[in-house]
């Protein structure tokens, strides 16, 4: 007898195949994963530096942590993004 989580890995696999991928295209899928936490880490350290000389100033330090995680999430998305077009 299947457990529950059994059955639905199964109805999932049936639903949408899991899709192999090439060496070429893991290897262009580490390249994107590694630029992409290069470029997040650069902007983190840029900010994270900002916000330690905007210490005594609250309204800039809460502008800079914004700043800070809106650009990580562009970079996270722009990242997924060209990894489902190297998927496909």
């Amino acid at each position: 007898m299947k457990s529950a989580y059994e059955l639905a890995m199964s109805r999932l696999d049936a639903a949408a195949p899991p899709v192999k991928l090439t060496a070429a295209q893991k290897a262009e899928l580490a390249e994107i994963d590694n630029l992409y936490t290069a470029r997040i880490a650069e902007r983190r350290v840029f900010l994270e530096g900002q916000i330690r000389e905007a210490a005594g100033d609250p309204v800039a330090e809460r502008e800079l942590r914004l700043q800070l995680a809106r650009e990580v999430a562009r970079l996270e998305e722009e990242r997924e993004a060209k990894k489902d077009r190297v998927r496909r």
